[in-house]
Parts: structure tokens; sequence; C-alpha cells
């Protein structure tokens, strides 16, 4: 018999419906499998097993009634730890946050997620403040890739992706500024979808601004939509979130590529992928290619906008951290002091001219979009590398921007795009395919995502059986 920690949402509750699996039994089966790996992984910074055991009760309850909940009752699922949880602390990797709360909201995710039922099971690690693309913090430590413990798992979302790739949930929702879903997918062999901004509402408002998104972080494509089925309801908090979808995403999703015009771009004019990487989304575009679509190789002719990124990006981290007193400050993670004092020597007039920016480079993908319905890339250039570092030590002193050029152009657009499993270096390491669309345009992604999942399947789970400690 299958492990239940194993099996996929869609799987646990079909399982569930047809009364060969309770919401009890996965949940157990979850639980166990932290026990016994996530010891190495850091993936959780928090596991309430009571609570997630009590739910699961009240689920199996409402399944032998037949009156299930909602469309995730029942289903295990992790929560990253930037966002609010009702009855749990939300410390965002940082000793700067008082643990004693009040903790008395929800974030709109977690409140849909909660109103369907699901099984919330803790809350997943983060770098301090989610300011940067890997996953250790002074209040957690180190975060580890269970396809490698001894290298990253990628960030922000870091434990969210950990947790996915080795059974820890099935599910878990994931924040997204500049690349912090994608990144940690592509190097964990996890689908990650960045929805458009406001599709998932967010509250509280994020300080790095409109660059801040939440979305799905499964094992299948199928799962993802059935998630942001369920978290794309409105919220009032969020004075900027979307109106209602017009249609199911589950009910789009076998829609194929066939005829459809993609643009397939190695480097987006500015980046040099790893050679391995290189290969193998190489192959993934011949994939759709060889599905129907129509696959160009083209570049969509912007130069790299890390300056203006970094400006908003730096400028929200010393909004995260203004107020905080020089004791407390002494305490945080350094790369994000760094970045602060960078931050906040910024002016008005530098803020406004990364908008410009950001604002001719959606039209520029805007216009793009009219000749092409997506785009692929490399979700990121590089494999996982050592755990605990910023950067790979080739690259010296530097920002983790600098090795991962392909994620954040598109937070600045505010586009929907997914990193989908396509391929494994020599070492065994995940490489992701990125899918990029227009704004709105989610229900294409995941559906080109879909059929490329059905056509070149991958290994759903990581080999936590052979999680070894680091050196």
């Amino acid at each position: 018999m299958t492990d239940p920690a194993e099996l996929s949402a869609t799987e646990l509750l079909a399982a569930y419906r047809d009364r060969t699996l309770s919401p009890v039994e996965a949940t157990r089966a979850v639980l166990d499998r932290i026990e016994a790996v996530d010891g190495t992984l850091h993936a959780y910074c928090l596991v309430d097993a009571d609570g997630a055991l009590t739910a699961a009760e009240a689920s199996e309850e409402r399944w032998r009634r037949r009156t299930p909940l909602g469309a995730a009752d029942g289903v295990p699922t992790a929560i990253k730890d930037m966002l609010l949880t009702r009855g749990w602390p939300t410390l965002r990797g940082s000793h700067a946050i008082d643990p004693a709360g009040p903790w008395e909201e929800d974030a709109p995710a977690v409140a849909r997620l909660r109103e369907h039922g699901a099984v919330l099971v803790g809350k997943t690690t983060t770098p301090e403040m989610a300011w940067k693309g890997v996953t250790d913090s002074p209040l957690t430590g180190v975060t580890r890739n269970p396809w490698a413990p001894d290298r990253t798992p990628g960030g922000s979302s870091g434990g969210s992706a950990a947790a996915v790739a080795a059974g820890l949930a099935p599910w878990s929702i994931g924040t997204d500024g500049g690349g912090s879903i994608r990144i940690p997918a592509a190097f964990t062999g996890t689908f990650g979808l960045k929805p458009t901004y406001g599709r998932v509402p967010i509250y509280p408002a994020s300080p790095f601004g409109t660059l801040a998104h939440a979305g799905p972080m499964t094992r299948t494509v199928a799962d993802a939509a059935l998630l942001l089925d369920i978290v794309s309801g409105p919220d009032p908090r969020d004075w900027s979130a979307s109106a209602p979808p017009a249609e199911s995403f589950v009910d789009a999703l076998e829609h194929g590529v066939a005829g459809l015009r993609v643009a397939y771009s190695p480097t987006l004019g500015f980046a040099s992928p790893d050679s391995e990487v290189r290969a193998a989304v190489d192959r993934a575009a011949a994939v759709l290619a060889g599905l129907g679509a129509r696959v160009e190789e083209v570049d969509p002719g912007f130069d790299d906008p890390v300056e203006a990124f970094a400006c908003l990006w730096y400028s929200g981290a010393a909004k995260v951290m203004a107020g905080y007193d020089a004791a407390t400050m002494a305490g945080v993670d350094p790369g994000l002091a760094q970045i602060c004092a960078e931050g906040a020597a910024y002016s008005a007039l530098d803020y406004l001219d990364a908008t410009a920016l950001r604002m001719a480079l959606g039209v520029r993908m805007g216009l793009f979009h009219q000749a092409y319905d997506l785009l692929l890339t490399p979700a990121v250039p590089i494999p996982a590398f050592e755990a605990g570092r910023e950067v790979p030590p080739e690259l010296g002193e530097s920002r983790w921007m600098r090795w991962t050029p392909y994620t954040y152009p598109f937070n600045l657009t505010q586009q929907p795009a997914a990193s989908v499993p396509c391929g494994f270096t020599g070492d065994g390491l995940p490489i992701g395919l990125q899918v990029v669309g227009a704004r709105h345009a989610d229900a294409l992604v995941l559906a080109a995502c879909r059929a490329y999942e059905q056509a070149a399947p991958w290994p759903r789970l990581a080999p936590v059986d052979g999680l070894r400690q680091p050196a």
C-alpha cells in the first residue's frame, strides 16, 4: 500500500470519497514523516501535531457523514511562516518578533483553507523577513534540500518546498517577491506558481509592496490548480485584490498547448545558464513543440532590471525593519541589515525612477504577449548549491539576485510564472523550467504546465529514505 504521505492532495481527496483512506490516517502519516526526517531538513519551524489530529478527526467525521466542509477537507497543509495563522505565532524567521502575539487573525489564504476544511499541520521556515533566495535565519537555522541535504532548497519559501518534496505535506502556501516560490520549486523538483499579482489576496500588505505574491507549492499541477481555486477567494482586507476568477482553474487544466504561440528565451538576452540547465530546458521546450505548440527561440528584448528591482526590494527591507532599535538590529541576519542600510539611503526620486522602469517593462511584456501566448525560460540558471550560503562560492561577495536573473523581472511585471520540474543534473539535482504568461493568464500557464507534466512526468518525491546528515 502506498504511504499516504506520498499521495497528492487530489489523490487524498479521492481516497476520502471512496473511504479507502481517512484524514486521520493521512495526517498521522505526514506527522510520522516529519518526525523521521525533519530533524535533518528543518522544513518546519512549528508543528502542531495535536491540533492537526483534532482537525483530522473532525474532517473524518464529516467525510463519514458525506458532508465535507469544502474542497480541501482533510488535506494536511503547510503554511509558510510569513502568513498570519490564528493561534500560532508568525515569527518570519526573526528574533525581532515577539512570540507572545496576540495571534488572532488568519491571512486571507489561510482563512480560505480553513473554511475548506484543510488540516493545518504547521509553519514552514523562511529566511528572516523573506529577504533572500535561500532559507536560513538566525531564528531557525539552515533549511536543507531533500534531494541533497548539503544543498539549499532555495528560498524564501524553502521550508515549504522542502516539506512538499519530502512528503511532509502534499501542498503549501508560499510567497514570492522576487522568485521565492519558483526558486525553491526548481531546486527541489516540485511545482510552484506565482499567480498574477492580486489573484491571491494578501493581508497584512507586504512592505515589499506590489512585488509580493502568494501562491501554491505542490507536487502536481492539478493540486496547484485546486489550491489556487481555494485561495483566490476575495478578502476585503486587500485593497488590491482581483475580482474572483471567471472560471475554475481545475476546469481549465486540460486545454493543452496545441496552436499556442510560445517564445523560448534561454538567456532573456542577459543571463548565462549552466550547460546542464540549458540542455534540460531545451528538451522541455521541444516537448511542448511536440505537443503542438508553435515554439520559437526569441528574447523579449529588455535589459536586466536588477538595479530597479534592488531599489524597490531594499527599500521594502528598510521599511520592514524600520523602528527596531540598534540592539535588535545587531541580532538580525547581517545580509538583511546591509540591504536595510542601502534601502534607507534611496531617495523618493530613486524609488520613482525604479517604478518608471518597472512600468516600462510591463508595457514591453504586455506587447510581447500580443505576439506570444507564453514565454519559456530556465527557472534558475544553476542547480542548488551549498546550504547556508546566500550565493555560490564562485560568485564571491554579491547578493542573491545575481544568480536568479529569470525570476525577479516577472515580479516587476506582476505576471503569472511557474516553475515546472524538467530534469536533473548529472549529480541528481533537480532543474526547473519557467513558464510565464500575460497578466491574468494564470489558467493558460497551468494548462501548459499540465500538458508538459503529462508528456514528461517527474518524480513525485525526493528519496527521503536516503537522507544523509551533512558533513
